[in-house]
């Protein structure tokens, strides 16, 4: 009977081949274009900031890794797809005439070539781009370094841990890759050509296929020996504990015997799979291959299960004790607690203090800061905006100068360029990218220090401004610390498409605007020229606008200025730092510099313990950028790095010259980091201990405190990170719950001038603090501070508390509970007035813990609300203090010691007058008018009346005192709403353009 011969797949015509082939070309000139257009815009980039050869040892690591693993990959795939052609049966029967695998096998080897090379070469690629993004891990294992410290069980370096034993097991997770992809190819190929049939009783496998796949399968048995010698070391970063990690006696005792044991069982198998290929026979391979899964069931797994449950959970502090120990001590030297870096002693905690207890706290009394730089950046931006294209971040900062040899603390901001801020009919591509360019100067004022209080006459509760800035004719005032461009390029406020272009003008005309009456044409080095066609048809691809290209005010010598947030550049030429989430201002040799802190980490050190970035940096401070959501086990503040706010220009410093993983990316980017005492003095003196790495560390401290195994592992003497008391936490979470994003509640730490905790309470130090409470409780458990002075900068303090302290929570509730205090808050939040709290500080001053929160007062329900500070809530020991004035404050809880408080006036300790700092006193200049003094003055007056009828009962005269508050609060809106305001009158001049 005849039958018809297989038909094979319909074929294509020569036009549609033609139409595919140029599909095809277009798809890939689409994703390699888009791709080639930013490697070359980076290329441009890193070379105007100087740092090339960071970008490029990064391409040549990625390229060279996407060759190698694509050529492993997709080699090994070639190769057993031609041992599986070369090894098919001569005859292969037909089941019919519809056999599918017939017609596939037709049309393979019509087109051979394209089949074997093209989909091991697909294979390849998509190998290739997987690993490319492990760069660092390979550069990290040819440049490592020793940390000169052996892991305590199998005695290696843990340099080894941190540098090598990664790259093995991503080496050997590709060979796994390879081996078994090219197994599954070896099959398909092999059931395609005939070696394996699935008709008949189980099936038939030819020879020559029998052989090649049990050697392939043998390899990959190998590589599983090889995985169980390796995953002996992993059991030091073993969470089975939940309690602490590392290797528990669990690991330790079944778990690291077990596999030894399956090493050797693995080893057997595969010489098994060897052996039945050369005899061609299967019965071995499979009793080994039944003999390794039932020996990973019953020793990997059921053994260590049961000795968990019936040897060591009955006896666990006994059984386990080694291994916290070694938790304990690797977690310290992981993060930086070890003993030469943590002094930690008693405090007494006392509840009332005498004068001369307090004598030798002046340093701690006369440096309290009163501003809030979470709080008033809607009071700089009232009095110190200028413009609506001018701005402030969400949070200022804190930082310290020195004036007249004494030291004080700030609240520094940079005036900003904030685009969005163009009035709506003025935005435009012209004023957006070559008009409005750069902002103007930096504020300061004085952190413990505002102006004349409203009760004295005068326009108070507002900061003290100091400036330095281009003032209305085009002439740099330097301000108190001597600004020598206060021009401004870069910054945190604006987007990642936010670019200028700047300098170079057709003409030699100024084009930028600088202020009202004057241009300004940019001279400095950054940003990227852009003159040329070939770079002007680059960024207009690049951005999408065809402007760059056709603007005739573009000349040879413009440069495009772009990549402007001070974080986002440090992290673009290292991209091996962690970068701090709050970059900070500073005026270094009279340049306004951003600084920035840069953190090496590792993921796996042996048995120190793992904490989430992301949850350890997390809390209550707005406008900080979150770290990555990763868990770490080290961590060192090791690169201090610089941005010039007017040229861009990046410079990294080694701040930790001993790290081991510093010197290893030293080793693969030489010279783009300069050591420690390249660092100039005046730079030094403006270095803060940044607050993402002390918030790791406090969560740590909180737990590793404890040096007992056993009070350890009860956990009874654990700290926390208490929550905020100053904020709402159900419009917190509401808030966050719209973000997606996790209830950010814990307290930050605060940055305080103060006196030195554990040495000499009479110099003034640089602090960054903490409270922390009891696991669980709320009362005070200890205070963390840790120094930024040049002179002994990172040293952290640690006092603790036996007694039983009370906490911020418990003291906002002392507070916010006082008759005094809850009455009069309340009336004003019943006027429509918003009462705002500021930081609640934690000090120790005397023995005892002094807490202070300033209070401030704002319009509610207003797009020109700002704060003002209003009064001062002190508390020491069961004493509260509510006053205009922090001396007032002081003086309630604080008895006997009036001519020894500071004054926030200007009063310092000793009698003397701080020198006057303000170049720019508030008054009606700065929005406020005499009408709204005055109703600031009617409102407390009225507030002290109604506490006073409704101490004597006289409800005539209380009903007086309410109708004179409510009018007084409709002054203050009235009044409020009257005062000019910078942020809205303004309107952006719109100079002419040149093109």
């Amino acid at each position: 009977m005849a039958t018809r011969p297989p038909v094979g797949l319909p074929r294509l015509s020569r036009r549609s081949r033609i139409l595919l082939i140029v599909g095809a070309v277009v798809l890939v000139g689409l994703i390699t274009g888009s791709r080639l257009l930013g490697t070359y815009v980076n290329w441009l980039w890193f070379g105007e900031v100087g740092f090339r050869s960071v970008y490029g040892i990064e391409l040549a690591t990625r390229f060279g890794l996407f060759f190698a693993v694509g050529l492993l990959v997709g080699g090994l795939v070639a190769l057993n797809l031609i041992l599986a052609y070369r090894s098919r049966p001569v005859f292969v029967p037909v089941s019919g005439p519809d056999d599918p695998v017939a017609r596939y096998r037709s049309v393979v080897t019509r087109r051979m070539k394209l089949f074997a090379i093209g989909l091991p070469v697909i294979v390849g690629v998509i190998a290739g781009g997987s690993a490319q993004g492990d760069w660092q891990k390979i550069q990290l294992f040819f440049n490592a370094t020793m940390f000169n410290e052996t892991d305590a069980e199998f005695g290696h370096d843990i340099g080894f841990y941190a540098f090598q034993l990664p790259f093995y097991t991503w080496l050997l997770s590709w060979l796994f890759i390879a081996t078994a992809v090219s197994f599954v190819g070896a099959v398909v190929a092999h059931y395609l050509f005939g070696g394996i049939r699935l008709a008949g009783r189980g099936g038939q496998l030819s020879g020559p296929a029998r052989t090649h796949l049990s050697i392939v399968a043998g390899v990959f048995v190998l590589l599983k020996a090889v995985a169980y010698f390796f995953d002996r070391y992993q059991l030091l970063f073993s969470d089975r504990n939940e309690k602490f990690t590392g290797a528990t006696y669990t690991d330790l005792n079944a778990v690291l015997p077990a596999k030894l044991i399956l090493l050797c069982i693995a080893v057997f198998c595969a010489i098994a799979f060897f052996t039945g290929a050369v005899l061609r026979n299967l019965q071995l391979p499979a009793i080994a291959t039944v003999l390794l899964v039932l020996s990973s069931i019953l020793v990997g797994a059921a053994w260590p299960a049961v000795l968990e449950q019936f040897s060591v959970r009955p006896n666990a502090i006994e059984k386990e004790a080694d291994s916290i120990g070694r938790n304990i001590a690797a977690t310290k030297e992981a993060f930086g607690l070890t003993d030469d870096k943590v002094e930690t002693k008693p405090y007494e905690g006392k509840q009332n203090v005498s004068l001369d207890e307090l004598k030798n706290d002046q340093a701690t009394l006369g440096n309290i800061r009163l501003l809030d730089p979470a709080v008033i950046s809607k009071t700089f931006t009232q009095f110190q905006q200028l413009r609506p294209f001018y701005a402030f971040p969400e949070k200022l900062d804190v930082d310290r100068y020195k004036v007249d040899s004494q030291l004080q603390d700030y609240i520094v901001a940079v005036r900003e360029l904030n685009t969005a801020g163009i009035p709506q009919g003025q935005r435009d591509w012209i004023n957006q990218h070559l008009i409005y360019t750069h902002g103007n100067g930096m504020v300061f004022a004085e952190a413990s220090k505002i102006n004349s209080p409203a009760d004295q006459g005068g326009n108070g509760g507002y900061p003290v401004f100091e400036v330095a800035e281009v003032d209305q004719e085009g002439k740099v005032k330097p301000g108190p610390f001597g600004v020598q461009q206060p021009r401004t390029y870069f910054g945190e406020l604006g987007s990642d498409a936010d670019y200028a272009i700047v300098g170079g003008r057709d003409g030699g005309s100024p084009g930028e605007y600088d202020t009202d009456r004057s241009q300004y044409t940019y001279d400095g080095k950054g940003g990227v020229r852009i003159g040329g066609l070939f770079n002007k048809l680059v960024f207009a691809a690049a951005y999408g606008e065809r402007n760059i290209l056709f603007n005739s005010a573009i000349g040879e010598d413009s440069r495009i200025i772009f990549n402007r947030h001070p974080r986002e550049r440090v992290e673009k030429v290292a991209p091996w730092l962690t970068v701090d989430g709050d970059p900070y201002p500073a005026v270094v040799d009279g340049k306004i510099t951003w600084i920035v802190d840069g953190y090496t980490t590792l993921e796996n050190y042996p048995y120190a313990r793992r904490t989430s970035l992301a949850s350890a940096t997390n809390d209550s401070l707005p406008g900080v950028a979150q770290q990555p959501n990763k868990d770490v086990s080290y961590i060192r503040n090791s690169v201090k790095a610089t941005v010039d706010a007017y040229d861009g220009s990046v410079t990294l410093y080694a701040m930790d010259e001993k790290d081991p993983v510093l010197r290893a990316w030293m080793g693969v980017f030489p010279g783009t980091v300069k050591a420690n005492s390249d660092m100039s003095q005046s730079l030094r003196e403006h270095l803060r201990y940044p607050e993402d790495l002390f918030k790791v560390q406090r969560e740590t401290l909180a737990r590793y405190h404890v040096d007992q195994p056993r009070d350890f592992y009860s956990g009874v003497s654990f700290w926390g990170v208490p929550s905020d008391p100053t904020i709402d936490n159900v419009t917190t979470a509401e808030q966050q719950q719209q973000n997606s994003q996790q209830p950010r509640d814990q307290q930050p730490p605060f940055y305080v001038l103060a006196g030195d905790p554990t040495g000499d309470p009479n110099k003034v130090s640089f602090q960054l603090t903490s409270a922390l409470v009891r696991q669980n409780r709320e009362f005070m458990a200890s205070y963390v501070s840790v120094r930024s002075d040049p002179d002994n900068y990172g040293k952290i303090s640690v006092l603790t508390l036996n007694n039983e302290a009370k906490g911020p929570q418990q003291i906002q509730t002392q507070f916010l509970t006082s008759g005094e205090v809850s009455s009069e808050l309340n009336l004003l939040t019943q006027r429509q007035t918003k009462v705002v709290y500021g930081n609640l500080l934690t000090l120790p001053v005397g023995g005892g813990l002094l807490y202070v929160e300033p209070i401030y007062i704002e319009r509610a329900s207003q797009n020109t609300q700002f704060p003002q500070l209003y009064k001062v809530l002190v508390s020491f020991g069961d004493k509260v203090g509510y006053a205009p004035t922090l001396k007032e404050a002081l003086e309630k809880v604080l008895s006997g010691s009036s001519a020894q408080l500071p004054d926030q006036n200007g009063e310092t300790p000793g009698g003397t007058t701080t020198p006057p700092t303000s170049t720019t006193p508030p008054g009606s200049s700065n929005g406020q008018t005499t009408e709204l003094q005055q109703a600031v003055k009617d409102i407390q007056s009225a507030l002290a009346a109604i506490k006073a009828a409704q101490g004597s009962g006289d409800f005539a005269a209380l009903g007086n005192a309410y109708k004179a508050l409510d009018e007084a609060t409709k002054k203050f809106e009235t009044a409020s709403a009257a005062a000019p305001q910078t942020s809205q009158s303004s309107v952006a001049p719109s100079p002419t353009p040149t093109g």
